[in-house]
């Protein structure tokens, strides 16, 4: 038996951070495919010399994540890559930062959000996701191209959304904008970290004073009425604020550039729109955002494929390299909208699973079909080599994409 666990140990990989080089921009950095092929249960040693693990094929993902010996909480939370500040794991999760919380603290915020992130609510906002997209559009056509699509339509949209969710006013959507993306750029410092996330504490928890005084048609005022405290509804609000921007945008920008690249895809969508719903699932699963996460940390001794995982080892799950899994999806390099995209994990898995993730559909269904029916000939105005990607940043997309169409 100790021969047996000795060889098991020296068969498992061990890889000095999470690897990151990619020789296409599609896909998954090149190391994980061949990792996952050899051993899908890696051993991880972290910048910090923690030694962990690498999870890289779907169904031990969805194993991991749908665990509860592993915790969500942000004292597991250890980067994979250097970077210039350390988010460190002995901070506590604060009140209200629900995604970083464990059942059944956890439980109760998610039980609240679901009354909020309902589906029907979410249709009630189609009409006012499209009003945006097209007021986008009208700006774009304005000026003419070139023009950015990131910073002219891809922001604008999830950012004017979460903002109306929230019911924070017009006017400072441009000061939550700049806040968030330091708060996910890796080159950021403590100290502008620091500033970004008390900007947003204290703007939200004066917000939340404004909400009980005089409560509106929006989340915020809806969760006013729950037992929260202030201080959990702050927590919960700059949440939902930086989740809601960030993801759903770089999914908008990346998800364009995958099409506008595979035009043999791209002419299957505008073939038949009435696949947008699949082609979205899709696009999700073969142009996985997050890319470096999620975490979770051991809460006891764990048994995972044949590995001992000790009490307090962290285990980072590679979605990238379980989306691209061909023991769960046929030829998975390859973008297929004709694809029945069932069972990716895009949006997680288990009791994490993202709660806005019918609000990010919608945004992704109705700005879609709204720039195809009024952008003609629309293509990217830049080499490839000339577009760049956020190697830098907690989600992977593009910082510009150029684009131009006819006129």
């Amino acid at each position: 038996m100790v021969a047996t666990l000795g060889a098991m140990v020296e068969m498992t990989p061990e890889i000095h951070g999470l690897p990151m080089a990619r020789s296409c921009p599609f896909h998954p950095p090149d190391a994980l495919g061949p990792l996952r092929e050899q051993a899908p249960l890696s051993r991880l040693i972290f910048p910090d010399g923690h030694r962990g693990w690498l999870v890289t094929s779907h169904a031990l993902a969805r194993e991991v994540l749908a665990d509860n010996r592993f915790s969500n909480r942000n004292e597991y939370r250890r980067w994979p890559i250097e970077r210039a500040r350390v988010t460190s794991r002995h901070m506590p999760t604060l009140p209200g930062m629900f995604s970083r919380l464990d059942p059944p603290e956890y439980t109760r915020y998610r039980r609240l959000l679901a009354g909020q992130f309902t589906v029907r609510r979410m249709a009630m906002l189609e009409p006012r996701i499209t009003e945006i997209a097209n007021a986008c559009l009208d700006e774009m056509m304005r000026v003419g191209p070139p023009s950015d699509f990131l910073s002219a339509f891809a922001v604008p949209i999830p950012s004017a959304m979460i903002c109306e969710l929230l019911g924070v006013p017009l006017e400072d959507r441009e000061a939550f904008l700049q806040r968030s993306n330091v708060l996910v750029d890796m080159k950021t410092t403590t100290i502008d970290s620091a500033r970004a996330w008390a900007y947003l504490y204290d703007y939200i928890s004066k917000l939340i004073v404004a909400k009980r005084a005089r409560p509106g048609d929006d989340l915020l005022s809806g969760l006013t009425e729950s037992d929260l405290t202030d201080e959990e509804l702050t927590g919960v609000g700059v949440t939902l604020l930086v989740a809601g921007l960030e993801s759903t945008a770089s999914m908008i920008a990346l998800g364009l550039y995958a099409l506008l690249e595979h035009p043999d895809q791209l002419a299957v969508l505008l073939g038949d729109m009435d696949g947008l719903d699949n082609a979205i699932e899709e696009l999700v699963r073969h142009q996985t955002i997050f890319h470096m996460g999620p975490f979770r940390g051991a809460l006891e001794d764990v048994v995972l494929a044949g590995q001992h995982i000790s009490r307090g080892e962290v285990v980072l799950v590679s979605l990238p390299a379980a989306n691209r899994d061909p023991e769960r999806f046929d030829d998975p390099d390859r973008m297929d909208l004709r694809r029945k995209t069932t069972g990716h994990l895009g949006f997680g898995h288990g009791v994490h699973q993202c709660p806005g993730q019918h609000l990010a559909r919608a945004e992704l269904r109705i700005g879609y079909s709204v720039l195809f029916q009024r952008l003609p000939g629309l293509r990217v105005a830049a080499p490839r080599e000339r577009i760049e990607m956020r190697h830098d940043m907690g989600v992977w997309g593009v910082k510009s994409l150029p684009v131009e169409w006819d006129v």
